[in-house]
């Protein structure tokens, strides 16, 4: 893996993955893309990551392919931009600070969550180039805020702030900048603090049957959340013998 480029570190449950060209934006050429895809697997294959964090800088996230160097990218199987294409066993979130544009928005629209500090923005800036959506921002971007939304991104591509982000529902919270990595690293260790077997389920059948029809999605859930009954039994017996009442443990919510 190329650390000049893509650096990866284990904070607690969580492998954050920071792209490092300051210089370019964190905009990613053709061996960025390799590092990327090095980390992915990296992760995949580190048992005690049980989430993924990916991350930029101050002023950007990521600004997407670096258009000074296009002739490095290719269209590999796993994605232009080395992991767009595939899909992450466990969660991912994207920790957004500043410009997070074209496919450095295709980047962050691949993880599960995002997370945006209060001055980033985001926008498929690619329009006045000419340069495709090949990294997943046709398909994921309707997915997430609707296709009305997702096609006023794509034909206008103008900019979108974190509040506005917020409200189209594009990132799952808004927080000062300096907390957007902190945030996703608490996100991060709430989630492994999950019982694993039934929350990497129940992703997958939320991923996997999104478009799907609602009777093939039903069956989709049964057979994933029924693979983990043993888990929901125990949890529930658990709860039986007094642990959890009145919402305790329940992220946002004040215990009576």
């Amino acid at each position: 893996m190329s650390e000049d480029r893509i650096a990866y570190e284990r904070r607690g449950a969580a492998a954050l993955l920071r792209i490092t060209r300051p210089e370019r934006r964190n905009a990613v050429d053709g061996p960025t893309a390799d590092a990327l895809h090095a980390a992915f697997e990296r992760f995949v294959a580190d048992e005690g990551a049980r989430v993924l964090v990916l991350a930029g800088d101050a002023t950007a996230f990521c600004a997407g392919a670096d258009l000074k160097a296009m002739e490095t990218l290719r269209d590999r199987d796993e994605g232009p931009l080395g992991i767009t294409r595939l899909h992450a066993p466990k969660p991912t979130i994207a920790a957004v600070t500043g410009f997070c544009v074209a496919g450095g928005l295709e980047l962050a629209l691949w993880c599960d969550l995002r997370v945006a500090g209060e001055t980033a923005v985001f926008g498929c800036f690619e329009r006045r180039w000419g340069v495709p959506l090949v990294d997943g921002g046709t398909q994921r971007l309707p997915r997430v805020v609707g296709l009305g939304r997702a096609l006023e991104m794509i034909l206008l591509g103008r900019a979108v702030g974190a509040r506005e982000a917020l409200g189209f529902g594009l990132v799952n919270a808004v927080v000062p900048d300096d907390r957007a990595l902190a945030t996703a690293l608490e996100w991060a260790e709430l989630i492994a603090s999950f019982p694993q077997e039934t929350m990497l389920a129940d992703r997958e059948a939320a991923i996997r049957g999104c478009g799907l029809p609602l009777d093939e999605g039903l069956a989709l859930e049964r057979r994933l959340g029924g693979a983990t009954v043993a888990v929901g039994r125990a949890g529930a017996a658990r709860f039986a013998a007094g642990q959890g009442r009145g919402g305790t443990g329940v992220p946002g919510i004040e215990t009576r």
